[in-house]
């Protein structure tokens, strides 16, 4: 396979993954399947979103429940395990490994901290008796939160995967990068459509 640089020097290049292992992704295949992944995760929730602000328009059975106050926290602590990833996919792109692992095991630690912190909400509502089926705010809630929860914890398979690689490529760690930055424009929309529309 020819790279996009071989128009751009008097010389072929041949992408390695063509000829060292045949049985590689070709390059690009992360980044459609990124792509393809997020197509279907923002309508699932834009259409949630849209679900939630209809019912709230209705009165009826409509008790909004206190939102724990843990949630700032674990919404300051995605944005940074966003910013984090970030440092550390542009060490690997330079070739900085130590760097990248060091900032990479900050990523994953606020993760679980993010994932731990959203368990700890859900307990402090079921506390107050504010259950899943208690009245739709409550059930929205739930809902946002316990799916949002679900896609982030399988970013963090993801993200072990890239971890138990020795030299996974530049693309597979620059799209679990960009997932991770996804998610937190996710749970951004999500926390501002609860706290805005009680």
């Amino acid at each position: 396979m020819l790279s996009d640089r071989a128009g751009k020097t008097d010389q072929v290049v041949l992408l390695p993954a063509s000829i060292e292992n045949s049985s590689a992704a070709p390059p690009g295949l992360y980044r459609v399947g990124f792509l393809l992944t997020c197509g279907f995760i923002f309508p699932f929730f834009a259409a949630l979103i849209v679900c939630y602000l209809w019912r709230a328009q209705a009165s009826t059975n409509w008790d909004p429940i206190e939102l724990p106050q843990i949630l700032k926290v674990s919404t300051a602590v995605i944005f940074l395990s966003s910013v984090t990833f970030e440092a550390a996919r542009r060490f690997y792109a330079v070739g900085e490994r130590l760097a990248y692992y060091k900032w990479i095991t900050v990523t994953t630690v606020l993760t679980v901290v993010f994932l731990a912190m959203q368990t700890t909400a859900w307990y402090d509502l079921y506390k107050t008796g504010a259950y899943l089926g208690q009245n739709p705010h409550s059930s929205f809630f739930y809902l946002f939160t316990g799916l949002h929860a679900a896609h982030v914890a399988g970013g963090l398979v993801a993200l072990g995967i890239v971890l138990a690689r020795k030299s996974p490529r530049r693309e597979l760690v620059s799209v679990v990068a960009f997932y991770w930055h996804f998610l937190l424009v996710l749970w951004i929309g999500l926390y501002a459509t609860l706290v805005l529309v009680p």
